[in-house]
């Protein structure tokens, strides 16, 4: 078979069972806290018709959403967020969810972009959004969230970065940007975390902004202070146990996308080059674009992948490779039923085990196999061990073996 065939598609990965175990122990992780905020589980489908996504994001943006057409000719699109599909949810189910509601939403999103370190074209995002509140305890409450997830990943070292929407159309309108440029000019300056000054100004002066105007922007944006509301939601996320050095106002931060309308915030992790691994902010008007229905709303959307190769940089992740804790070896093709009732006694007792699956039963085999892949304990059970109802327990971390009775075996690995 042609070897390109067998790569996946550029953007694309596979997850072996080392990194998938690394995902599925963050989304639990992530899933509780969400629950512990009281935000409800919520899914949406991967395809959904392109007349819903387009116009929402901005052009830039949507020159990413992967759109085509079904085998029954429709346009249809991958979802590039999970929010402009819950708008659609809100629009159709408004009635029947208990407003305010809080809802998360776990899955993969898709966007034809370059790929680079920290940025692929399938990547899950792991969202959260109050909606139907204009409180800005609401806004806090999600700032607050996403400080917990933070902190209760095991990260130290990171800040949350707010801004007010409103800051940025005052600015620009003071320095006399023409309204059809605005979101792009907005789009330009949401780059100025990862390029320099030089860069964006080329890039505007590339979209027509002329010098002076470009250096009024920029020193304005230098100067700004926060808004009433803003501060009014610093304050209640200090309330909230946000710690007050963790919350940092930033003129610059834009939010590329076109329909947030004022508080915007990122998370990033001090040291990590991958860029922001959370972003959001309030977006008050998106689902009255689908709806007569105007249904204020915050959130935000937690990038996996990133979040978990901070985690793997600043090493995160218990040292356990396996959810196997053990393996129930095979003596011989004589005594494998011996080690089933062992394996099925071990699960009984919630203890994760396997019994090897081989026909070739000899002993240094299965270590290899145990070893490859960082199971914890070996249980022996030989024909002596069979009389005396014992198995040996060997710790494979630190070489101890010991003879242990059957009945004891559950509570004894428990122990250790």
């Amino acid at each position: 078979m042609n070897q390109v065939i067998l790569q996946p598609l550029k953007g694309f990965r596979d997850f072996l069972p080392d990194e998938a175990r690394k995902r599925k122990l963050v989304i639990s992780k992530v899933s509780q806290i969400f629950e512990l905020f009281g935000f409800e589980p919520l899914e949406t489908p991967a395809l959904e018709y392109q007349e819903l996504l387009l116009g929402k994001y901005g052009q830039e943006a949507e020159k990413l959403v992967y759109k085509f057409k079904d085998n029954g000719g429709r346009d249809v699109a991958l979802r590039y967020d999970q929010t402009v599909p819950t708008a659609r949810i809100l629009a159709m189910y408004h009635q029947k969810l208990a407003m305010p509601w809080r809802r998360y939403q776990i899955q993969p999103v898709w966007r034809a972009d370059k790929p680079q370190k920290g940025r692929y074209r399938e990547i899950t995002h792991c969202d959260a959004d109050i909606f139907g509140s204009k409180s800005a305890i609401s806004d806090a409450e999600c700032i607050a969230l996403a400080d917990q997830i933070f902190a209760q990943l095991g990260f130290g070292e990171y800040k949350i970065y707010l801004n007010d929407r409103n800051i940025l159309f005052d600015i620009i309108n003071f320095v006399s940007i023409p309204q059809e440029l605005q979101f792009s000019v907005i789009a330009s300056i949401d780059k100025l975390d990862r390029k320099t000054k030089e860069e964006v100004a080329d890039e505007l002066r590339q979209k027509g902004i002329n010098e002076l105007t470009i250096k009024h922007l920029f020193d304005h944006l230098d100067n700004a202070t926060p808004t009433q509301s803003l501060l009014a939601v610093m304050k209640h996320c200090q309330e909230l146990g946000v710690p007050k050095d963790k919350i940092i106002f930033e003129a610059r931060l834009a939010r590329g996308l076109d329909y947030y309308t004022s508080t915007i915030f990122e998370v990033k992790i001090d040291n990590y080059l991958g860029g922001s691994v959370l972003g959001g902010g309030r977006y008050d008007h998106l689902i009255k674009k689908l709806c007569d229905v105007d249904i204020p709303a915050v959130g935000f959307a937690l990038g996996l992948d990133r979040t978990i190769d901070a985690m793997n940089q600043f090493g995160l992740f218990p040292p356990d490779k396996s959810a196997t804790k053990v393996l129930v070896s095979v003596f011989s093709r004589d005594l494998i039923d011996e080690s089933a009732i062992v394996v099925a006694n071990l699960r009984e007792n919630n203890i994760n085990a396997e019994i090897y699956p081989s026909e070739d039963t000899r002993l240094d085999k299965q270590l290899k196999y145990a070893d490859k892949k960082g199971i914890r304990f070996l249980v022996v059970i030989g024909p002596e061990e069979v009389k005396k109802n014992k198995v040996i327990l060997k710790d494979l971390q630190t070489g101890k073996q010991e003879d242990t009775r059957l009945m004891d075996l559950p509570s004894k690995i428990k122990s250790l």
